[in-house]
């Protein structure tokens, strides 16, 4: 069982400081399946390859902890197992890139963090031709993919289920890793270690960052808990929090809030709140728009199909929600007009950056409770000072309505990266403040139907420049 990894950037030879394996030692690590040695073919400084060779003990599968799940006696012993990538070689990259597979490297945080030319090569990988596309090509991958026969000397019994792959493209170390270690054991169709609830969070972790917004999550969510339905129904659930796509969602930040929609509303909290800031948007005859704050880039899908924006900045703190944004978006794919219309930023909003001033309209949709208070004025004086659009709209839950959530526990929160939730009060205090400081005028409006007795789920102000809102 084997599986290369080659790159090209120079100089190529740091491959050993991002895997953190020394290109000039063979290196062998003892796992419960057999052992797995880790060394380098190839070590210049143009081009760089490291090799990951996973022996297998196919009786050891039987006999030890590993067990083994096939059907008959003979299959446990004679099987594709010491040879053909599966969830065996997903654990033993794990365990031998551990550390890489975080992106987490002190002696160069820069290269680590950023695309590197990769052209991995798994030469037995299991699952064919138009599976493996489906699976790869999504993620930025381009795929090569040959057939393997299921023996050379004997053509006439056609080809078998493994091919010769090979991955190449422009992505983060660390992400490659991250698909190579998820997508194995979904192309096998198998795991051969008891699949538990822990296995969710390994999944979420390894891929939460890229499986929400996969054309094929659900197919890779079931494949990998091996087809558990009661795991595969709550690992959706999760990951539906952070896809904007599914309809449950509530909030458009990567992590998972607790609440997925309020009780007993025929069109989801989600859609509701972006059907009214569109409102507030059209209304106001904006030409440039900022959404500050974008996470996946739900509210710019909404803004690309308003053909009367003609220039859009969504600019967000994390790389990697911007990059789910584009994939999302499909920025490859996209019209030169609406390419031409959309810059894509990564930006912090308690910093001044003048990237973002010059516009006629800002969108802080449910962003601000993201923050710690006290960072809460450097916000405001990035939005409201220094980028100072004509118009502001920021939306935040309404704390009174948590009450009306059947499942949120009393005195929780309805996600679990919000510092803090404010009531109408509180919300109306902070709004009148920050327009006096900064002369605007502001106006509180509520999404979704208004509960006479704790507001709505959601509520907006809208800041204006010299006028009443």
């Amino acid at each position: 069982m084997f599986l290369t990894v080659t790159t090209t950037h120079r100089p190529a030879s740091d491959l050993g400081f991002l895997l953190h394996k020394h290109p000039g030692r063979v290196q062998s690590f003892e796992l419960s399946a057999g052992q797995a040695h880790v060394f380098y073919p190839e070590a210049s400084d143009e081009r760089c390859t490291a090799a990951l060779l996973l022996e297998v003990d196919p009786v050891a599968l039987v006999r030890g902890k590993a067990g083994s799940g096939d059907g008959f006696t003979l299959g446990q012993y004679v099987n594709d197992r010491p040879y053909a990538a599966s969830s065996l070689l997903s654990v033993a990259l794990k365990e031998v890139f551990r550390t890489a597979l975080t992106g987490r490297c002190k002696s160069h945080p820069e290269l680590a963090a950023r695309p590197i030319p990769l052209d991995i090569r798994v030469p037995a990988c299991p699952g064919g031709i138009e599976l493996v596309r489906r699976m790869f090509e999504p993620l930025g991958w381009t795929v090569e993919a040959t057939e393997l026969p299921l023996d050379p000397e004997f053509p006439q019994w056609g080809d078998s289920r493994y091919v010769d792959l090979r991955l190449t493209g422009e992505l983060r170390l660390a992400d490659a890793l991250n698909h190579v270690y998820v997508l194995l054991p979904v192309l096998d169709n198998a795991k051969h270690y008891w699949v538990s609830e822990e296995e969710i969070d390994k999944l979420l972790r390894a891929g939460g960052d890229w499986l929400a917004g996969h054309p094929e999550k659900e197919l890779i969510t079931r494949r990998y808990l091996a087809h558990r339905r009661a795991l595969t129904t709550a690992a959706l659930t999760r990951l539906a929090e952070v896809d904007d796509a599914e309809p449950e969602e509530i909030d458009n930040a990567l992590a998972a809030p607790a609440v997925l929609e309020a009780p007993d509303r025929p069109v989801p909290l989600a859609e509701q709140r972006r059907g009214t800031i569109m409102a507030v948007l059209r209304s106001l005859g904006v030409r440039s728009v900022g959404d500050f704050g974008c996470g996946e880039g739900a509210l710019v899908r909404d803004l690309l199909a308003e053909r009367s924006v003609e220039r859009i900045v969504a600019a967000d703190v994390s790389a990697r929600a911007l990059q789910v944004a584009a994939r999302k978006l499909r920025l490859e794919r996209m019209s030169e007009r609406d390419r031409a219309r959309l810059e894509l930023l990564q930006s912090s909003l308690t910093y001044r950056d003048d990237r973002l001033a010059g516009l006629d309209a800002a969108v802080l949709m449910e962003v601000v409770e993201h923050v710690d208070p006290p960072r809460l004025q450097a916000l405001e004086r990035t939005v409201f000072e220094f980028a100072a659009p004509r118009a502001v709209v920021v939306t935040t839950p309404n704390r009174e309505y948590n009450v009306r959530f059947e499942t949120l526990p009393a005195g929780k929160l309805r996600h679990r990266d919000h510092r803090f939730e404010w009531t109408r009060a509180e919300f109306r205090e902070w709004a009148d403040r920050v327009a006096n400081n900064h002369g605007y005028s502001v106006r509180m409006l509520p999404v979704g139907s208004d509960d006479p007795e704790v507001g709505p789920a959601t509520q907006l102000a809208l800041f204006t420049k010299g006028g009443a809102a």
